[in-house]
């Protein structure tokens, strides 16, 4: 009998330690929950470093101690000047120098395509032979005869200081959640890749690169023309392609580039002369331009890439509106490896301006490697 009256007070134990289990399995769910929501937050917050990157010290005192708060321990002092040494702005590290330069070659056109030299001084020079190094056939025991020495020419790429000088007010560099690397590297980014686009075609070489439209041109072919020349080929009409066979004239462009420098080479225009070019067809209908179906592959004219510059003239008489030619080996744009900055709070408060300078110098290196065409009848 007393056994029998057990058996309901040992059950009911037993419901009461299940209940305590539950309980506890309850209280550790909602614990991960929590550090689950918590590491949600933190993973929503910009990252210093990006994704899973590690913060260096040098990166670290220069975003949040001195461009957030001014704070100039830590930082490496850089002289803006060669002659005023005192006159200098800080280094930006090398992670954010890096994004800036990645961004510049996804926006500015012809540095995509050029040859970029890093230097360490505004005074680089490059030599390069005009005829090339002279060589003959010998018998295996006959002499040799002393060969004509190559004729070297020097180029040297103006230069000059490129700036940005983005403003963001002191409340929103006291936000945590605000990136400020990530803002001031694509504000940067934007502003270089701006200025040094139209400096690369249409810059004059007065405290800032030469482009290649600001040089000597002239219709002489190649081995004719003096060094540093860029040949032109006239489209057949004033202001225009003619009215027959348009696409003839483009042909001809391609050809007049030597063999050696149509590999790798492209074709650069505005996207109104693009427009205007999407329109050829050949005598059975097919478009001369075709799209590039796959992703990161560039569109193409008869089978070249397409490289939309918007510095490039439009369509008009004499305009130099079209350039073809391997710029890898035709234009040369040297620049300092490293980015300044200058913090200023004062000078239009409530805004910190960033003052950004990096020194960019662009010339012709080679003017074999890029022919133009003028919308000219001749």
């Amino acid at each position: 009998m007393y056994e029998v009256k057990a058996d309901p007070l040992e059950a009911s134990f037993a419901e009461a330690a299940r209940v305590d289990e539950v309980a506890e399995l309850r209280a550790e769910l909602a614990t991960m929950r929590g550090r689950m929501d918590a590491q949600a937050v933190a993973a929503a917050r910009p990252a210093l470093a990006g994704a899973g990157g590690a913060i260096s010290a040098e990166r670290k005192a220069f975003v949040e101690a001195y461009l957030r708060k001014g704070v100039e321990t830590g930082v490496e002092l850089k002289s803006l000047a060669a002659v005023t040494g005192d006159a200098g702005g800080y280094a930006v590290p090398r992670e954010i120098d890096a994004m800036i330069d990645r961004t510049l070659k996804a926006i500015s056109p012809i540095r995509a395509i050029a040859n970029v030299v890093t230097v360490g001084t505004s005074g680089y020079r490059k030599l390069v032979t005009t005829g090339g190094v002279a060589s003959g056939w010998v018998a295996e025991n006959g002499a040799r005869p002393v060969t004509d020495t190559p004729t070297f020419a020097e180029v040297a790429p103006p230069m000059g200081e490129l700036y940005a000088n983005p403003a963001a007010t002191q409340a929103m560099l006291d936000d945590a959640a605000f990136d400020v690397e990530q803002w001031l590297a694509n504000e940067v980014a934007t502003e270089f890749a701006r200025a040094e686009g139209a400096a690369f075609v249409n810059g004059n070489g007065t405290n800032k690169p030469r482009g290649f439209l600001a040089g000597p041109i002239t219709a002489e072919t190649d081995g004719v023309r003096a060094f540093g020349t860029i040949q032109y080929l006239a489209s057949g009409a004033a202001g225009g392609f003619p009215a027959t066979s348009p696409q003839d004239r483009l042909i001809d462009l391609i050809q007049s580039l030597r063999s050696p420098y149509r590999q790798g080479a492209a074709f650069v225009m505005n996207s109104a002369t693009l427009t205007a070019i999407r329109k050829f067809k050949t005598a059975d209908g097919a478009f001369l331009w075709q799209p590039g179906l796959i992703e990161g592959r560039p569109d193409t004219l008869l089978g070249y890439p397409i490289v939309e510059a918007e510095d490039m003239p439009d369509i008009a008489a004499n305009s130099y509106s079209i350039a073809f030619g391997n710029f890898r080996a035709g234009y040369l744009i040297a620049e300092r490896s490293e980015t300044q900055i200058l913090r200023d709070p004062f000078t239009n408060k409530p805004f910190v301006q960033f003052y950004a300078v990096k020194r960019i110098g662009g010339a012709v290196s080679n003017s074999e490697a890029i022919k133009l065409m003028k919308f000219s009848a001749s």
